[in-house]
């Protein structure tokens, strides 16, 4: 039995937790106060780095060179008049539909592709950089990463990637397989504060982070992006956001001021900015997947919400659990392509049922049946075909419980036999959707305008928010708009 502690032991353990507790306080540059935190600026800047690898290569960056100089540019002068101007601050476009802007400890900053068609003059843009600049010089991620003590550093990007040799592997989570990290409502409404702050003493109008928090509010109730994590998802918005920010933005507009909105340069610098997916990446036209880098199609079961991420192409079944998947394999283990299939699948932990070899369009394949359970959605059916194309390995898999799998097979098979190669004629022919500039005539409507110039590739309420315009309004004649084109 071992005695209890003596007090000389517990006057010398509680020396020793204060001399770890100081240690672990550091000085928040923008409160001045002493907080707890595990994270010295040295760790911030290697995670901020190495994440910022990741990053670049799950999702992409934007090819757009001048594009790419213009918000680092903005991001910059936003990041001088900070509280931590001295950090290597980066400023990066990727190349993702979703509607996003997000940060990474030690001065990372990216917006997505997809959020710049929804901000309407450079003062907005300068209010997204301003915000995510405020989290990293409020430290809040690096307080995330303090509070998970000993998370993964995945955890503080909040990213969870679909390993690329495991199939089915997050299939519980959204279609793109990335969900961000969540700030608390107070980091969200100081980062807020602090974009009105940097965003006036770098000479642009703080009006725009409201109007732009207004914007993205109206994207959350009429979302388009169907699961693709989007701003309002990531970044909490309490119902007084908008006006909780107004408080910053009168001390910062308080005196004379000739501060920068520039919406004609805004817009000019966005014309012809691809909107949605890149065909470089696949590109999703109704329930069809078409990849012109990769030279393939594939068209998934009617009906079914189709969404292309970085790993995976996922299509399911409104109101019900069939799923459908199509991924590249990146490390194809086999002589033959049935070995590579049984390997895959019983690596994965199924359980082949039955199949055999056959040929697809042409395309050399396996196709079997398997049984297995899949975190978050319990025991399945997998009707899954692995497709040599290219010298590729393609996955190509429906997946149901078994109850309902019988209904669901017929629709598997057809998605299955609709793989098929492009020729380089059909690739070149994709044309992505793009941002154009449009002047409003009289008589037109947001219908009107998304039926005859973007052939219904988006609806019309997306115009409107666009636009910044509520739902119920129309354009006025004469007005500059930023509108959709169908490639």
């Amino acid at each position: 039995m071992v005695g209890a502690p003596s007090t000389s032991h517990i006057r010398a353990y509680a020396a020793w937790l204060a001399l770890v507790l100081a240690a672990a306080c550091a000085t928040n540059p923008v409160t001045g106060k002493r907080e707890f935190s595990l994270m010295s600026e040295a760790q911030e800047l290697q995670i901020g780095q190495e994440q910022d690898a990741q990053v670049r290569k799950e999702m992409g960056v934007d090819g757009d060179r001048e594009l790419q100089q213009y918000v680092s540019d903005i991001g910059l002068r936003l990041a001088r008049v900070s509280e931590r101007p001295n950090l290597p601050w980066h400023f990066t476009v990727v190349d993702v539909p979703a509607i996003n802007a997000f940060a990474l400890p030690g001065g990372y900053i990216y917006v997505t592709r997809g959020i710049l068609p929804f901000l309407d003059s450079e003062a907005q843009l300068a209010g997204v950089l301003g915000h995510e600049i405020g989290h990293v010089t409020a430290r809040h991620a690096a307080q995330q990463y303090s509070r998970a003590t000993g998370a993964q550093l995945g955890l503080i990007l909040g990213t969870i990637l679909l390993p690329q040799t495991r199939p089915f592997a997050g299939l519980g989570q959204s279609g793109l397989g990335v969900m961000f990290l969540k700030y608390g409502r107070d980091d969200e409404l100081q980062a807020d504060a602090l974009g009105v702050k940097y965003a006036s003493a770098a000479g642009w109008d703080p009006a725009g982070i409201p109007q732009m928090l207004t914007t993205l509010s109206r994207v959350e109730e009429a979302s388009d992006n169907k699961g693709i994590p989007n701003w309002l998802s990531t970044h909490p918005a309490p119902e007084d956001r908008v006006q909780r920010v107004q408080a910053a933005l009168q001390a910062a507009t308080t005196g004379e001021h000739r501060f920068v909105t520039d919406r004609d340069g805004y817009l000019q610098r966005i014309d012809g900015i691809v909107f949605g997916d890149n065909p470089d990446q696949g590109v999703v036209r109704g329930e069809s997947f078409l990849h012109a880098a990769l030279r393939f199609a594939i068209d998934f079961p009617s009906g079914w919400e189709v969404v292309n991420g970085p790993s995976q192409v996922v299509a399911k079944e409104p109101g019900a659990n069939g799923v459908m998947l199509l991924q590249l394999l990146e490390q194809a283990a086999g002589r033959t392509i049935q070995e590579v299939a049984l390997r895959s699948m019983e690596g994965a932990g199924f359980r082949v049922l039955d199949g055999g070899r056959t040929t697809i369009n042409g395309l050399d394949g396996f196709v079997g049946t398997y049984q297995g359970s899949i975190q978050d959605l319990g025991p399945v059916t997998v009707r899954a075909a692995h497709v040599v194309h290219d010298q590729k390995v393609f996955l190509v898999a429906g997946l149901s419980p078994p109850q309902v799998y019988p209904r669901l097979e017929p629709a598997f098979a057809r998605t299955i036999n609709s793989f098929r190669p492009m020729t380089r004629a059909e690739a070149e022919g994709i044309r992505p959707n793009r941002v154009v500039l449009y002047t409003a005539r009289e008589g037109d409507s947001w219908q009107s305008i998304a039926e005859r110039q973007g052939k219904g590739v988006v609806k019309a309420t997306t115009l409107a928010i666009m636009n910044g315009h509520a739902v119920i309004d129309q354009p006025r004649p004469g007005e500059r708009l930023k509108i959709v084109a169908a490639g």
